[in-house]
């Protein structure tokens, strides 16, 4: 297959130089751990997706038009988001060694991440990446609607703008390979909520673990600390978290009736509302 999607479709039409960082209002955020913990953790996992690429890249060659939009349009707005995020961090709290956290963070994060991780068909994979940008969309929408400084607001909006734009592409790859695998919905379903159950997964646990020991050099790190830190995330899920958006991009791969889904979605998004209270 060749061709990738129109330029116009690869570009996230902003760059890291258009953010003002210059107007970043420092002390809104400044003794703020909570939001200084997600926005480094998020930059770590954000600025490693050319790992991801290179895995999802192996896992679908051959496939030329995927391959080509992985390489040259998710990965460079992937990693922008990192780079966005870090610059964030190193211009609200330029005591914090981003370089030296992240090279811990990366040693112990290529321990795990390969290809072996990803779904057992290609069809799948495109429907477990629908669940991933599902979740980046809605989070950082969370994060633009919870942020109590401007200049962060603007970089998680675009982000999530971005993660929405890139949903598109996961689910249209998808509607390809789920009619050439003839995959079931039941499979489909089965690997959603696989996927769902993998909130804590190991590169939000293990980013959260060397920002956290670079910000508290000489105090052990343990599973308490990473649990309060979960606690508070899900208190501003609690109050900002888009669980309708989320819904009805989350049930899309699926494939219901309109009615059927009218009906199915006020019980799921109350149960998104749940999940993220407990």
């Amino acid at each position: 297959m060749t061709g990738g999607p129109p330029n116009s479709e690869r570009e996230a039409g902003w760059s890291v130089e258009d953010i003002p960082y210059h107007r970043l209002a420092r002390e809104r955020v400044r003794e703020d751990r909570l939001i200084f913990h997600i926005v480094a953790s998020a930059a770590f996992v954000e600025i490693t997706s050319d790992v991801y690429t290179r895995n999802l890249a192996a896992f679908f060659r051959g496939d030329s038009e995927i391959v080509e939009w992985l390489e040259c349009s998710w990965e460079k707005d992937e990693v922008q988001h990192g780079v966005a995020l870090k610059r964030y961090v190193q211009n609200a709290w330029p005591e914090f060694d981003w370089d030296a956290a992240y090279r811990d963070f990366l040693a112990e994060f290529m321990k795990f991440c390969s290809i072996d991780q990803l779904s057992g068909t290609r069809a799948l994979e495109m429907a477990s990446r629908c669940v991933v940008e599902t979740g980046t969309a809605a989070f950082y929408r969370m994060l633009a609607d919870a942020s109590p400084e401007p200049v962060l607001r603007q970089i998680a909006l675009n982000i999530s703008l971005d993660e929405v734009r890139h949903f598109k592409h996961f689910y249209r790859y998808f509607l390809r390979y789920r009619e050439n695998e003839r995959t079931s919905r039941a499979a489909v379903l089965g690997t959603l909520w696989a996927r769902l159950a993998e909130i804590d997964s190991e590169d939000a646990y293990y980013s959260f673990k060397h920002v956290y020991l670079a910000r508290h050099p000489g105090v052990s790190f343990d599973d308490k600390a990473y649990r309060a830190y979960r606690n508070g995330v899900r208190k501003i899920c609690k109050r900002h978290f888009p669980h309708e958006m989320a819904t009805k991009m989350l049930l899309k791969p699926l494939g219901l009736a309109v009615p059927v889904s009218r009906i199915v979605i006020p019980t799921v998004t109350a149960a998104t509302r749940l999940l993220f209270s407990i």
